[in-house]
């Protein structure tokens, strides 16, 4: 998957050792989503975040100052609303800090069996709806003039096997639904990226990016227009007709008119929903080698449901990752495996791209959710007025997460979308 969780080594807590689908919103941290150490952590200035030393009122309240929060911040503010945001831990330090940043629009799910799941026009309206995200994603970035390392990037969506006939369908209807891209054949595909594989989809208008650089341009936005920052632990709700109010572990109350969970990987209990599921991928980055990449650096992913997955960094690295597995989700257990995985990786590069340099800098591993349908959960949390959900889940965790501000923007300016009830949290997916 494209976002896996990762961060810099640092002290274990005391939750260590707990199965993650089991972990305690209130004792888990972020040491318990990720081991190893991935290459982002930019030293950059971010809001001061303020302890909670009193009662405090605010039009939307965001729980969570990752790369999600970070987004509904500057749409809401935008809108100009009177935003807080709390976090207990570092704002940007979880999930975001080791997300490869593969800014893909094709879903985790193929449209061929999305297609399946729901019929054709649902399908096809997801998808259209994760193209628009990325595309909008890269004109925010160009508005605000944030310097996060955004490029334009192709796909490359690569045949797993020596039959490449299921590509050759999903293109047709891809082509159907007026998604953009391109059928290479064995032949086709090694004269034009020398990747010797049965066949390949090369797509325009995905993106990668810097994740760090990303979320901290955010959250200074959003500060620079009034939003406050605060050091605090939400742990409660009261949800009314009018406002929810918000009890932090210190004993303060926040009111607000609307609030959202942008919590990543550990839900509050308040949440229901049986569509995700927890799983753990490794992933590794080699040292700069501008000379060694392959054409454009386009995205590459493959047609399997454990995917490979590569892309390169401006300055000339090689990021792969892959090896997923959803039994080994327990942190002691998938940090274990760190070396082992980069090893197996490292050789999957080798096989992958044989003239890239092998020498490994950075090893990470992390645990992450995924759903069903490959779709986010995003919307209304069922039973508890003015209280919504933003969870990009799955390999398009920051293009859901520009998704969910979108909705979410509308949805608290009155304006409902469709969308809303294909990523319900709620919704029943199909066997």
């Amino acid at each position: 998957m494209q976002d896996i969780v990762s961060s810099l080594p640092a002290s274990r807590p005391q939750t260590r050792g707990a199965p993650i689908s089991d972990l305690n919103p209130d004792t888990t941290e972020q040491d318990d989503l990720h081991g190893g150490r991935s290459p982002w952590f930019a030293r950059l200035p971010r809001p001061t975040r303020h302890p909670l030393t009193q009662d405090i009122r605010c039009d939307a309240l965001i729980v969570g100052c990752g790369i999600t929060g970070a987004l509904i911040a500057e749409r809401l503010t935008r809108q100009g609303r009177d935003v807080v945001l709390v976090d207990r831990e570092m704002p940007g330090h979880g999930s975001t800090a080791a997300s490869t940043s593969m800014l893909l629009w094709e879903i985790d799910r193929s449209l061929s069996e999305l297609t399946e799941l729901y019929g054709f026009d649902r399908a096809a309206r997801a998808y259209r709806a994760s193209f628009d995200a990325v595309a909008g994603l890269q004109a925010l970035m160009r508005n605000l003039a944030l310097p996060c390392e955004m490029r334009p990037k192709s796909s490359l969506y690569l045949a797993a096997s020596e039959d490449s006939s299921s590509l050759m369908a999903e293109q047709a209807l891809r082509g159907r639904a007026g998604l953009p891209g391109t059928f290479l054949d064995h032949r086709a595909l090694i004269g034009a990226y020398e990747i010797a594989r049965a066949g390949a989809i090369v797509s325009p208008n995905s993106a990668d990016c810097d994740p760090m650089q990303m979320v901290i341009g955010l959250l200074n936005i959003a500060h620079a227009r009034g939003a406050r920052f605060y050091e605090a632990e939400a742990v409660g709700y009261d949800c009314a007709s009018h406002s929810v109010g918000v009890l932090t572990a210190a004993g303060r109350t926040i009111e607000s008119r609307h609030v959202i969970l942008a919590t990543g990987y550990v839900m509050p209990d308040i949440v229901v929903t049986k569509v995700q599921s927890p799983s753990s991928s490794w992933a590794i980055a080699t040292a700069p080698q501008p000379d060694r990449l392959w054409r454009d650096g386009v995205l590459i992913w493959e047609d399997s449901k454990d995917y490979l997955y590569a892309r390169t960094t401006p300055s000339g690295r090689i990021i792969i990752g892959g090896e997923d597995s959803d039994e080994i989700i327990e942190p002691d257990a998938r940090d274990a495996l760190i070396a082992n995985k980069a090893d197996v990786l490292r050789q999957r590069l080798q096989t992958l791209w044989p003239r890239a340099e092998l020498n490994i800098t950075h090893r990470w591993a992390g645990t992450f959710d995924t759903t069903r349908d490959g779709l986010p959960l995003i919307g209304p949390v069922s039973d508890h007025p003015n209280l919504f959900a933003a969870y990009g889940y799955g390999g398009n965790g920051i293009t859901f997460s520009y998704l969910a501000a979108q909705l979410l923007g509308d949805l608290i300016d009155g304006k409902r979308s469709p969308l809303l009830d294909d990523f319900a949290l709620d919704r029943n997916v199909p066997a």
